[in-house]
Formats: structure tokens, sequence, C-alpha cells
């Protein structure tokens, strides 16, 4: 699963130079924000917001890695925005050539995990967000593709989250490196640009096995229903959000708290299943599967996504049919 997660939701107007002038109005509510929100490192914030923002309206193109224990993938990226619009391009330059695009995707929908990170408006407001269920410091950054950066750590303030150490390009606010952090401050996942250019134009493509057009469906668009009885996730983390609004028979619901995703698979089962579990890690990346009966039915429940292994227990436990 992708670091730069692959997200979600709501319409609202993005304004070019937003992240800028939520910086400069920093010291306005510094002090009310951190009297309020213990872990809302006013600075902090004001960086998320300009990283959330730049993820959208610049472009680039470069080289980034993605090392999850021995395992290093290679890719290439690219991001051009092209007035109202923008489109993406990935491609895997390791293994089996696998190319993933984008075309088209409109500047003014803004995804809740996007959403969760421009938080400028809340603690105005008194509204904590995402700074309840994390705690920021700002330190000085390293040099990353040639770029000076600031780092933001991240540490949450439950057990139901990993924590982040981020790198943002000083001038841009682009994310250029981030570390995935699980229990005792281990390095569960690294992503980071090995090189990068802020230029328009997209690199020539390698040769590649496998072309994906992602789709992008308007999240107050139910996904098509695909099973006989409507279901529910009763427990998440607090924090976390729907992204998008599915019909109680979708397969499928998936939340992000701005930070991390995931998404809760429920599949109807023809036959009985010996009841278990089964849990699979790739770096920060979870895969936890689960056999059960369901009022007499048996279902097969899959939580994936960038939680611990218990939160994606708890998640599974809680689904049930809806009432």
């Amino acid at each position: 699963m992708n670091r730069q997660p692959l997200l979600h939701a709501a319409r609202a107007r993005l304004c070019r130079g937003a992240g800028l002038s939520f910086i400069f109005t920093l010291p306005l509510f510094a002090g009310m924000a951190s009297a309020s929100c213990p872990g809302a490192d006013a600075a902090a914030l004001g960086w998320l917001n300009r990283m959330s923002h730049s993820l959208h309206e610049i472009s680039y193109n470069g080289v980034v890695t993605l090392q999850r224990g021995g395992d290093m993938q290679v890719m290439q990226v690219s991001h051009a925005v092209d007035g109202d619009s923008s489109s993406e391009r990935m491609t895997r330059l390791t293994g089996q050539g696998a190319q993933v695009e984008r075309r088209d995707h409109p500047l003014h929908c803004v995804h809740p995990g996007h959403r969760l990170l421009q938080v400028g408006a809340g603690l105005q407001a008194g509204e904590c967000g995402i700074a309840d269920h994390y705690r920021f410091k700002v330190e000085e950054g390293e040099r990353v593709a040639g770029r000076k950066a600031v780092r933001i750590l991240i540490q949450p303030l439950d057990m139901y989250r990993f924590g982040y150490v981020m790198e943002l390009d000083r001038e841009t606010g682009l994310l250029l490196k981030t570390q995935t952090m699980g229990r005792g401050d281990k390095v569960l996942e690294q992503f980071q640009f090995a090189s990068l250019s802020y230029q328009a134009q997209e690199p020539a493509s390698a040769e590649v096995n496998l072309v994906h057009q992602a789709r992008h469906p308007h999240p107050a668009t139910a996904v098509a229903a695909s099973l006989a009885v409507p279901w529910q996730v009763n427990w998440v983390p607090g924090g976390f959000t729907a992204t998008d609004a599915p019909s109680g028979n979708a397969a499928r619901r998936s939340y992000t708290d701005g930070l991390a995703v995931f998404s809760v698979f429920l599949e109807e089962l023809g036959r009985d299943i010996r009841p278990g579990e089964g849990v699979v890690r790739s770096g920060g990346t979870t895969s936890y599967t689960r056999g059960m009966d369901l009022t007499g039915q048996a279902v097969l429940i899959t939580v994936i996504g960038e939680v611990p292994v218990n939160t994606a227990r708890m998640v599974a436990d809680s689904v049930a049919w809806t009432n």
C-alpha cells in the first residue's frame, strides 16, 4: 500500500497560497492552541497544512524509494498541475514493472485526509482536530534530494496508531521523506525522494508490463451494493472518519485520521469457516483477516491499512449486521 495515502472526500475550494497565509497568521492564535490542545504545536500544524496544499498545487517529478525491512522498491513519480486539474503517474522501476495513472483530478476536490490536516480555522474555533490524537514538534531537518527540509516529529497519544517523522521542503512544503514509527521508535518503513525536480513536464515513462488507470468517483457516490444484508463498523479509533459514503450493502468501508488510512472488507461465504485469524505485516501496513459467524452467516472480514495489529483486530471485532 502506498505511503501517500491514495485518499478521498468532500468538496471545498483550495486557494493557492493558503498554506503560506496560514503560516503568517500562526502567531495570532499559537498561545490559545497550546493552552487548549496540548499536542497542537501551531508551527508544526502550520507545516502540515502547507504540506496538504502542496501535494495538490505544485508540479513536480522525481524518483522515490520505499523501504520496508529488507525490501526496497524504487518508483518514478510525477504530478502536473494544469489549470483547475492535476494529473499523476507512478511507475515502479524495480521488480515487475507496473504503472498507475490518474488524469484530470479536479483541484477543488479536497479528500478527508487533506481536510483533517488543514486545521487553521478549527484551532481558532477551539477545536483540536488531529492534535487530539498526536503530539507534534518541529526540528531542523536534513537535506533530502538536494533540498533543505524541516522535520516534523509526530507522536501518537494512544496505542491505536503509529508515529511518524516527516521531512518537508522548506521552500514548498512538499513531503520529501517520511518514516513510519512503531513501538520503541522502530522504523517500520521509510519513503523518500532520491531526486526531485519542480517541473510540469512528465519524465519519459519506463517500460512497464501493466498500466492501471485510477478511477476517482465522487466520495458521496455510493459504491455498488454487493452484499445481501447491510452491515456496519461499530468502532474505529478516535479521530478516524469515513472517506466516502457507501451504501450499507457495499463490501468496503474506508477511514482516515489525516495521516493513516485503513479499509474494512466484508465477504459473505457460502459455507462455514473455521474461526480464526491471519496477519500479514509489510512495513507500516497491516493486513488482518478473520473468519467469523455473524448471527448464522459465515463471513470473512479483512482490515488493511496503516494501523497496528491490535487496532485492526478491534475494528474487525466491531463489525455487525445493521439492525
